[in-house]
C-alpha cells in the first residue's frame, strides 16, 4: 500500500536513521556473553548494572540489569532490533558461524528488499540480522515487502567454504537498520509515526502491521499487533524496551523535539508513541 501525503503532513528529515536500542535484562553477565559470543558484538563499556555493545566502536545495544526480570512477550515494546550488515557475504559468514556454533534461530526469511535471520536472546528480546538487497532492485516497490523462505544454500554460496569461513564478530559497518515494535493499535501508530513524526508509510498488512521510513528506505520503524493487540507497555520487572533511538540532523532534531514538547532527559529529548514505546531523539 502506498500513501499520498497531504501538503500539511510534516516530513521527517530524509537523512533520519535509527540508532541504539536500550533494554533491561535479567542477568547482565548472561546477556553480555550472548550478544558478544553468539551475535558477535564488541563490549564497548561495562559498569555496575549496565553495559554497552556494538561494532566498529558504534553502540548498537545497551543493557540495564533488573535481576529476575521475566520476558515481556505479550506487552507493547520491542518486537526485534534489526542489525543491518554491510554486505550479503557478511550475512553468510554470520549464518555459517551460527550453524557451526549451534546458535538457535527462530526464522530465516526472504523479504524481497532484504534477506534476514531471526533469533531471540536469553530474555526473549527479538533480534534480526539482515542484509539489504541492492537498493535499485526494490526502490519504489516496497509494497512488495513479503516473507518467503530464505534460500540458505544460495546465501552460503557467497563463501568459499561455509564450514571453515572465519567469523570474528559483526563487521565495523554494522548499524541498527530498523527497529520493529509491538504496539497496541496499528492505525494509532501510523497516525503518530507518519502524521506526527513525519515518516513515510511504505507498506501495511491490513491493520496488523505497518512499515515506515525516511528518505525512501524500506523501513526504519515497524509496528505490529501480532502479539500485543491492545496491550499496555511492559511493566517494571520484565525484560523490556527502555527506549529506541531516532537519529536526525541536529537542527531537525531540535525542531521535532520542540514541536512535540519532548521530555528532557540526561540522554536527550524523549517522546512516547501511543503504545508507550519510548523514543530518544538524537542528533547525528
Amino acid at each position: 500500500m502506498r500513501v499520498v501525503e497531504s501538503a500539511t503532513t510534516p516530513r521527517i528529515a530524509p537523512a533520519t536513521t535509527v540508532g541504539p536500542v536500550h533494554l533491561t535484562v535479567s542477568d547482565l553477565d548472561r546477556s553480555v556473553g550472548y550478544w558478544r559470543d553468539a551475535i558477535g558484538l564488541d563490549v564497548l563499556s561495562r559498569a555496575g548494572d549496565q553495559a554497552s555493545l556494538g561494532a566498529g566502536g558504534r553502540e548498537l545495544v545497551a543493557f540495564r540489569e533488573e535481576p529476575g526480570a521475566t520476558p515481556a512477550t505479550r506487552y507493547a515494546g520491542l518486537f526485534h532490533v534489526a542489525l543491518l550488515l554491510p554486505e550479503r557475504r557478511d550475512l553468510a559468514a554470520w549464518f555459517s558461524h551460527a550453524a557451526r556454533d549451534r546458535v538457535p534461530l527462530s526464522g530465516a526469511s526472504d523479504h524481497f528488499v532484504s534477506e534476514a535471520l531471526y533469533l531471540r536472546d536469553p530474555d526473549g528480546h527479538g533480534i534480526e540480522i539482515y542484509a539489504d538487497r541492492p537498493r535499485e532492485s526494490w526502490e519504489g516497490q516496497v509494497e512488495r515487502l513479503t516473507t518467503l523462505p530464505l534460500d540458505v544454500d544460495d546465501l552460503l554460496g557467497e563463501l568459499d567454504d561455509p564450514e571453515t569461513a572465519p567469523f570474528e564478530g559483526l563487521p565495523a559497518g554494522t548499524t541498527v537498520g530498523h527497529v520493529h515494535l509491538r504496539v497496541a493499535d496499528v492505525p494509532q501508530s501510523i497516525a503518530f509515526y507518519r502524521d506526527t513524526l513525519g515518516f513515510d508509510l511504505m507498506a501495511t498488512y491490513s491493520d496488523q502491521a505497518a512499515f515506515l521510513a525516511a528518505g525512501g528506505y524500506h523501513h526504519h520503524v515497524g509496528a505490529n499487533t501480532w502479539q500485543s493487540l491492545g496491550a499496555p507497555p511492559a511493566p517494571e520487572g520484565t525484560a523490556r524496551l527502555l527506549h529506541a533511538t531516532v537519529i536526525l540532523p541536529e537542527e531537525a532534531r531540535d525542531e521535532l523535539a520542540g514541536r512535540l514538547d519532548a521530555e528532557e532527559t540526561p540522554d536527550g529529548p524523549l517522546v512516547r508513541d501511543p503504545s508507550g514505546n519510548r523514543l530518544l531523539l538524537a542528533a547525528a
